[in-house]
């Protein structure tokens, strides 16, 4: 069953709508409506219809198809396209674009300002499309994947993963879903491009590293250790041990932890700025090109509600105290309770470390501490998948709340709110490990405990910066393989069953009978149908997860040097498989208009600031670097002997460890019964790392001078990477000349132009 019903347009347009010429075959449907069948005079069937017929009003063509759902193909009057060309005068529309040439008018500007009327028209009932969705009066709108030249191309030359390494054809993506898609795609290969130079220097210091495997002298006067005893990793039966047995350990940590890392992480701070600077000029070059450079988005706006409305007023700036005071004291609440779970994954580990340490299994008891970072790392990152969604509805909330004026306002106040929660989420755990874990446990005699029971982690004797290398290779891979798998996936699944479930049924037929011919817009509306939906938040979410990625690549970069490789690789195949998904798996997005990436331009340039602060404080607090240095040039045989002939690093071990007298152990301590064999006789002390006298256990002169020189480092290198990245940003203007030549020319032949035609209307 179907009909059509060709409404005569509203006229109050000085244009004639019709054309007589135009074949009911080529006609375009800007958009289709999905509904389900409901039953004649039911609440549901005259709220649709009421909002069918405030489309009619309006001057729309709507055409329906009856399958086992109800579809209505809409398509908006010319004099509406007109009076949005009148208003804004855009010269991008006149540009070659992929336009319906009976309109002339592109096809990603129809969709849009039809998308707006269709969610801005008003029933009677005062229910808007959002609201009639809502009551499950229409289940699905989209505009339509249509057969064109542009969209062949995008699905050969862009969408394969054969066309990994090829260059995007930015001006067609643009054609076809708009200039908000469109710069995201050139952001994300600038991104990827400047990211290359990065993977290859941070691999360059990690191979640096691993040359130093073996020769570290610090590592070889743990391997060497055999006598240096330490005290147990737990307090109920817990052996003592020897400093050697971490020889691996160390030896990786030594891997990670060097003068090159310090270097890497100032070059990441570096270029990010230059990233950053260099995107702004690409940006400025692209949108002139696009004639889009001094677009105005809340003229826009206002141009579509008065083609929708002509008795509009705008929505005025409003600002209140009080809803603002309370939308921050629940963001606030919010982030305790994102600090709160970091908070359960240390106790996590704690529990398993001193479980592991007790365990009967040999692997477990000396491997203990790698296992509950590495199990707490997987912990993590289903954390990390579950409060993305809740952090979703939280900011939605949130922003409900706060009512902000249009929707691109909401949609910067939702995207501050999400990258807050989700910065705590991916990073609180990340942030206990770098600069509390090992600092805030005690010493043995006086530990730190929770609940009275069980009592913090230690830092490796070598250091800590290995924990939090662990963490994050372990959270990057598994975001970068699980997640995109599943993300590529659970799309690719859905569509194939969909499409499988909506096969109709070929009918046999009688003899003699012949075939009714089927509408060809029938199989086109099913075939979209049948993809996967879209909404606001698609593009958004592409966004949001490689923002996150370029937290990950930037701010524990010292850590981490092979951050920007992962990230690199991983980009590669995101930008086809973002390219897959919209071509192939998803419902045409609606196309938005943008001369920029919006806020998302403010929060890289804070995480650029939140790089130099946290790889400062990586380098000055989780890593050795400090401490080795102050030895080198303070108590090393260099120093004090005037020695050449040794290592200058000779005796660090030694004198980064205290000494602990057994018999100040805690009461409750039950040290193991069967000891060791590496040692006879009666164990009277053992080392634990820290800087502490023997005898009472308070800091030494050496841990103050450690201190000092930590501080130090650290405003030293924040305030010269910060004035580095200021000089970065003044060297590289955001403009090119090109570009500000061009804006001036135009001015200067605006002005020419406005001149010429009043000297001439003067002489008439």
């Amino acid at each position: 069953m179907q009909d059509e019903i060709l409404l005569t347009p509203w006229r109050n347009f000085p244009f004639e709508d019709s054309d007589p010429f135009a074949s009911a075959d080529e006609e375009k449907w800007d958009f289709v409506l999905v509904s389900d069948i409901h039953e004649v005079g039911s609440v549901k069937e005259i709220k649709r219809k009421k909002f069918l017929d405030e489309l009619s009003k309006k001057g729309f063509t709507i055409k329906k198809i009856e399958d086992k759902k109800l579809f209505y193909g809409v398509r908006a009057p010319k004099h509406i396209f007109r009076k949005y060309q009148w208003l804004l005068r855009n010269p991008q529309d006149s540009q070659l674009q992929d336009s319906d040439a009976r309109h002339d008018i592109p096809v990603t500007t129809r969709i849009r300002i039809v998308n707006f009327i269709l969610q801005n028209t008003v029933t009677p009932d005062l229910e808007k499309l959002h609201d009639l969705k809502k009551k499950n009066v229409f289940e699905a709108m989209f505009p339509l994947h249509e057969k064109e030249e542009v969209r062949e191309f995008l699905k050969e030359k862009w969408a394969r993963w054969r066309d990994i390494f090829c260059q995007q054809p930015i001006e067609k993506i643009r054609c076809y879903f708009g200039e908000k898609v469109a710069l995201y795609f050139a952001w994300l290969g600038w991104y990827t491009y400047l990211l290359g130079f990065a993977a290859m220097i941070g691999l360059v210091v990690f191979v640096a590293g691993i040359t130093v495997f073996n020769s570290s002298q610090v590592s070889k006067e743990i391997c060497e250790a055999n006598n240096t005893i330490m005290c147990p990793l737990c307090d109920q039966k817990c052996p003592f041990w020897l400093l050697s047995d971490t020889c691996t350990y160390a030896r990786v940590t030594h891997m990670i932890d060097n003068e090159g890392t310090v270097l890497f992480a100032m070059f990441m701070a570096i270029w990010a700025t230059v990233f950053l600077e260099l995107w702004k000029r690409q940006r400025a070059t692209v949108v002139t090109n696009w004639d889009l450079y001094r677009w105005d988005e809340d003229e826009e706006e206002l141009a579509l509600e008065l083609i929708n409305n002509l008795q509009h007023e705008p929505r005025r700036y409003q600002h209140s105290y009080l809803r603002s005071t309370i939308v921050l004291i629940l963001v606030l609440v919010m982030i305790a309770v994102l600090i709160g779970i970091a908070h359960a994954l240390v106790i996590y580990r704690v529990v398993v470390t001193a479980l592991f340490t007790q365990s009967d299994s040999e692997f477990f008891r000396e491997q203990a501490n790698t296992v509950a970072v590495m199990t707490g790392a997987v912990l993590h990152y289903l954390t990390i998948v579950i409060m993305t969604k809740v952090n979703r509805r939280v900011a939605l909330f949130l922003c409900d709340l706060e009512k902000p004026r249009t929707f691109s306002q909401r949609e910067n106040n939702f995207t501050i709110k999400i990258f807050i929660f989700q910065f705590f989420t991916n990073f609180s755990s990340l942030i206990y490990i770098a600069f509390f874990l090992g600092r805030i446990n005690g010493h043995p005699g006086n530990y730190v405990r929770i609940a009275g029971k069980w009592r913090l982690e230690e830092c490796h004797p070598s250091g800590c910066i290995t924990d939090l290398f662990i963490q994050m290779a372990i959270i990057m891979m598994l975001k970068q393989t699980i997640s995109n798998v599943m993300e590529y996936l659970i799309p690719w699944i859905g569509h194939k069953i969909r499409t499988r479930q909506k096969r109709p049924k070929k009918r046999n037929m009688v003899l003699g009978e012949e075939e009714e011919p089927e509408d060809p817009c029938k199989k086109q509306w099913l075939s979209n149908y049948q993809l996967n939906e879209v909404n606001i938040f698609s593009l958004f979410d592409e966004f949001l997860e490689m923002v996150i990625q370029y937290s990950f690549t930037t701010i524990f970069v010292a850590a981490f040097p092979l951050a920007p490789l992962l990230a690199f690789c991983n980009n590669l195949f995101e930008i086809r498989l973002d390219a897959i998904k919209m071509m192939r798996l998803r419902r045409r997005m609606v196309p938005r208009k943008a001369n920029d990436i919006g806020i998302w331009l403010q929060v890289l340039e804070a995480i650029g600031i939140l790089a130099v602060i946290g790889n400062g404080l990586v380098i000055a607090i989780t890593s050795d670097f400090i401490p080795v240095q102050v030895y080198k040039y303070t108590y090393s045989p260099c120093m004090t002997e005037n020695s050449t002939t040794v290592d200058c690093l000779t005796g660090y071990i030694n004198h980064s460890l205290s000494v602990f007298h057994v018999q100040d152990f805690e009461p409750h301590t039950k040290l193991a019964e069967n000891q060791t064999d590496f040692v006879s006789g009666k164990i009277t002390e053992c080392r634990y790392r820290d800087y502490r006298n023997a005898d009472d256990y308070s800091y030494t002169v050496q841990f103050w001078h450690v201190f000092a020189a930590r501080l130090a480092f650290l405003i030293l290198f924040e305030h010269v990477a910060l004035c580095v990245k200021l000089i970065a940003a003044w060297y590289v203007p955001d403009v090119p000349q090109s570009v500000k030549n061009h804006v001036l020319d135009e001015k200067h032949s605006n002005l020419r132009k406005e001149l010429s035609m009043m000297e001439y209307s003067t002489e008439v």
